[in-house]
């Protein structure tokens, strides 16, 4: 299984880092923007640095789109695994076009509603995760990461191991 990793930086992306325990044995390639911080905890990791800003900034969506494009036509990832935000909309919508399973784990903030890119990619998901009760009553197909004794990440990565597994 090839997983890419597909985030914003700054919180989205410790979200995902946070996630190590899933995806740190399995082949990945990272798409985020390029700060000091993701250079710096990405040494090592394959990654593709994605046009920022992303809110409501046609040119770079449209930049971030033709980015998709050439690496899910080469790398035809098995799984896309999110936590948003604008910079994962056009690949996890191609992403599924191209076959790949993809999930968006929904920021731990949003109680009560969906983020702008979770509501724009929810049609093509495979799996959509939320923190909230309140927020899965209102959106009912989404997964609720449930045990709240465990940290957000241990909970996402209990979820995913059932998605993959």
């Amino acid at each position: 299984m090839t997983i890419l990793l597909v985030c914003s930086s700054g919180g989205h992306f410790k979200a995902l880092q946070q996630l190590r325990p899933f995806w740190e044995e399995y082949p990945r390639l990272w798409v985020t923007f390029r700060t000091a911080t993701t250079e710096q905890e990405l040494q090592g990791e394959v990654v593709r640095w994605a046009f920022s800003p992303t809110n409501r900034n046609l040119p770079n969506l449209l930049r971030n789109l033709g980015l998709a494009l050439g690496i899910l036509r080469r790398t035809r990832p098995t799984l896309i695994l999110s936590t948003g935000a604008g910079v994962a909309v056009p690949f996890l919508v191609l992403g599924r076009l191209f076959g790949s399973q993809v999930v968006f784990i929904e920021s731990i903030t949003r109680i009560h509603s969906l983020s702008l890119s979770a509501r724009l990619v929810r049609p093509f998901l495979h799996v959509l995760y939320v923190h909230w009760p309140q927020l899965q009553s209102r959106y009912p197909r989404a997964e609720l990461i449930s045990d709240l004794v465990l940290e957000p990440a241990e909970r996402a990565v209990s979820g995913l191991d059932g998605v993959i597994r």
